[in-house]
């Protein structure tokens, strides 16, 4: 039987409860199994530590050895880890994209959220804001918009319409506020659309394209950094937005929110973004 394995991340957060509510809810797809990795017992809700954050490492390590050993393992949904008490205790990544990536030695991959209305890759991922500019090249954004067409191809199940956002306000209007997208941003375009011809269109003004993605005018954007994507797509997907790694030789998702110890182990965290993590997880593998 093909199977999908499920981390529970640091079980100090909500983890355990989306997962334990994802399973029961009766909506997932039929024909797989799904393998939960973890272990929440004798961890305390809502208080992270040295310990929960070993399990979540734990977990996520087992899941790495799984996928590459067993062929029936098809993908993996990994629930939200604490990334400062991760590191706190030597994890060496940003987040667990770069983790799965280093640990199947991928290079080219990239970050994609996925929600009902709008999908989005990203150009760079978990870097500070200042750096942005000098991180952006024509090569990294021919790459993942390579990534992010594949991704939009398979859902849409015909030639997607990808829109690339710009950098500066208004799309630089003309090089006034900016010349990344004369130096860098169009000739990826158009790099990218002699390969995937008539896919790709910008650069768009960044102000206006997600609402433009969101009404179906697009499958999805490639935005040039993190919080330029994430916030119309946790603002307009938040319960069904869904975390995708590209590039990797096995699907991994995972929801698009975080630990949320606030209201861990109070039985209030909802299942919404799991269940569709795991839905899509099934619908890649």
């Amino acid at each position: 039987m093909p199977r999908i394995l499920i981390t529970l991340g640091d079980p100090a957060g909500i983890g355990p409860e989306v997962v334990e509510k994802a399973l029961a809810s009766g909506q997932l797809p039929k024909g797989f199994d799904f393998e939960v990795l973890g272990d929440a017992s004798g961890i305390n809700p809502g208080k992270p530590d040295e310990e929960s954050a070993r399990r979540a490492l734990d977990a996520l390590e087992a899941s790495v050895r799984i996928l590459k050993s067993d062929s029936d393992a098809l993908a993996v949904v990994t629930a939200p880890v604490s990334k400062a008490t991760l590191q706190a205790g030597g994890f060496p990544f940003p987040g667990q994209t770069e983790f799965f990536a280093h640990r199947f030695d991928i290079n080219e991959y990239a970050m994609c959220l996925s929600g009902q209305r709008l999908s989005v890759g990203l150009a760079t991922i978990h870097i500070p804001l200042a750096s942005v500019s000098s991180s952006l090249s024509v090569e990294s954004i021919v790459s993942v918009g390579g990534l992010l067409e594949d991704f939009a191809r398979r859902r849409a199940r015909r030639t997607p319409r990808i829109a690339v956002a710009g950098l500066n306000p208004h799309a630089g209007e003309n090089g006034r506020f900016g010349d990344e997208e004369d130096r860098i941003i169009s000739p990826a375009i158009d790099r990218l659309n002699q390969t995937f011809p008539g896919v790709f269109s910008g650069p768009h003004v960044p102000d206006a394209i997600f609402r433009q993605a969101a009404e179906g005018e697009f499958d999805a954007v490639l935005a040039m950094y993190h919080d330029q994507g994430l916030i119309p797509l946790k603002l307009l997907d938040f319960d069904t937005g869904v975390n995708v790694t590209l590039g990797l030789p096995k699907p991994r998702t995972s929801p698009d929110h975080g630990t949320a110890f606030g209201i861990a182990g109070k039985g209030i965290a909802r299942p919404d973004s799991m269940i569709h993590a795991i839905k899509l997880a099934c619908e890649l593998a």
